[in-house]
C-alpha cells in the first residue's frame, strides 16, 4: 500500500509498505477523512520522540471498516467509524486504574505514528477494535467528524483536567484547534468569564462564537498583566494550556487564584525543564495546582462526544479552514500544519 510517512527526522514522503495484518481483536480500516495535527509537526522537524524511519504519519481519521479479527463482535466491514488518536489497550492493568492513555507505559495508549505506522495510509491497523472504534453518525459530515479523533477530545480534556465549575473565571491559553475546543468545552462547563489568549483575527472570532467573553492578544502586552488587569487583580479560577511553550506554565501560576487548577493539554516538544515562579506559587503552598495529561481515547469518549456534535450542542465544522478533494492533499495539508500561515486553524483531506 501508499502512505505519507516520515523518513528520518526533517524528512518525509511517499512510501510503498506492506499492508497492516489484522489480529483477533483488531480491525483494518481505509481512511475516508483524515487531519494533520501539530504533533505531526513536532515528530517530523524536532524530532521530539527521536528518530523514526519509514514511518506512515497521521492519527486522525475516520474511516470505513475493511476487515475485523475472529474476536470482534461489534463491528463489520463497510462500517464507517470514528478513530480516536489514542487507543489503549482495554485490558491493561493501567486501563484497570484508570489511566488507559497509558497503557504499557507513559503516554503509549499514542500508538499511531507513534509506535506504529498512522491513518495516513491506504489502509491502517486499529488494537481492539470493540474498544476503540466507534460507529460514525449518518448526520455528522465526516470532515467534521476528523475533529472528534483529538481536537475535540484534547480540548475537553484540558477543561477536565482544570476541573472547570459553574461561574467559574477561566483563561484558555492558545486558541488553535485544541484551545478553541477547550473554550467550547469551559463554555459548556458553565464559565463565567472566559478569556481566550491569542492573536489570529479568525481565530478570535471563532473563540467568541464559542463562549469567550474576552480576547487577550499577547502582541498587545504581557497577558498575565492583562489578565490580572481584568479581574482587578485577583487572576483567574482555572487556566487551560492549550498552547505556548515551556514558558507559559510560569504565567498561568502567576494568573492563577490561590486554590486553583492549571489543566495542561499543550504538548511540549522541545526543552528539558518546565519552570515554575516560586514566590506566585506560594513558596509551593499556595493550593495552586497543576494537571497535565493525554486526551483518554477509547469508543466510549469517542460516542459521547459525537453526541454533541448530533444534537447541535458542539459545531466543529467551524475549524475547518482548508479542504482538500483526495489522498494526493495529505502531504500538501500537512505542510499547511508546519508553516502555519495566518488563516489557517485545520485542514481536512476527504477522500
Amino acid at each position: 500500500m501508499k502512505g505519507y510517512a516520515m523518513l528520518g527526522i526533517g524528512k518525509t514522503g511517499w512510501i510503498e509498505k506492506e499492508a497492516p495484518k489484522c489480529g483477533p481483536m483488531d480491525a483494518i480500516v481505509k481512511p475516508i477523512a483524515v487531519s494533520p495535527c501539530t504533533s505531526d509537526v513536532h515528530t517530523v522537524w524536532e524530532g521530539a520522540l527521536g528518530e523514526r524511519s519509514n514511518m506512515i504519519l497521521g492519527h486522525e481519521a475516520v474511516g470505513e471498516v475493511v476487515e475485523v479479527g475472529a474476536l470482534v463482535r461489534d463491528f463489520r466491514p463497510g462500517d464507517r467509524v470514528i478513530v480516536p488518536a489514542i487507543t489503549p489497550d482495554w485490558n491493561s492493568l493501567e486501563a484497570q486504574a484508570g489511566y488507559s492513555m497509558h497503557s504499557g507505559g507513559m503516554l503509549a495508549g499514542w500508538k499511531f505514528s507513534n509506535f506504529k505506522d498512522g491513518v495516513f495510509g491506504e489502509y491502517f491497523h486499529v488494537n481492539d477494535a470493540d474498544g476503540n472504534l466507534a460507529i460514525l453518525p449518518d448526520d455528522i459530515d465526516p470532515a467534521a467528524a476528523v475533529m472528534l479523533s483529538d481536537m475535540v477530545p484534547t480540548g475537553v480534556h484540558g477543561v477536565e483536567l482544570a476541573d472547570v465549575q459553574f461561574g467559574d473565571s477561566v483563561c484558555v491559553v492558545g486558541i488553535g484547534p485544541v484551545g478553541l475546543m477547550s473554550v467550547a468545552a469551559a463554555a459548556l462547563r458553565g464559565a463565567s468569564h472566559l478569556y481566550a489568549v491569542g492573536s489570529r483575527p479568525n481565530c478570535a472570532k471563532i473563540a467568541r462564537e464559542y463562549g469567550a467573553t474576552d480576547i487577550i492578544n499577547y502582541r498587545e502586552g504581557d497577558i498575565v498583566e492583562q489578565i490580572l488587569d481584568k479581574t482587578h487583580g485577583k487572576g483567574v479560577d482555572r487556566v487551560v494550556i492549550a498552547g505556548g511553550d515551556n514558558d507559559t506554565f510560569a504565567q498561568a501560576i502567576r494568573m492563577l487564584k490561590p486554590g486553583g487548577r492549571i489543566g495542561n493539554v499543550n504538548y511540549l516538544g522541545s526543552g528539558d525543564t518546565v519552570s515554575i515562579p516560586r514566590v506566585e506559587w506560594g513558596c509551593g503552598m499556595g493550593h495552586k495546582s497543576i494537571a497535565g495529561g493525554l486526551m483518554p481515547g477509547g469508543r466510549l469518549r469517542m460516542e459521547k462526544l459525537a453526541s454533541l456534535l448530533s444534537t447541535g450542542r458542539l459545531d466543529t465544522s467551524k475549524l475547518l479552514t482548508h479542504r482538500f478533494q483526495g489522498f494526493e492533499h495529505i502531504e500538501e495539508a500537512l505542510m499547511l500544519m508546519k508553516d502555519k500561515p495566518r488563516d489557517l486553524i485545520k485542514p481536512v483531506v476527504v477522500m
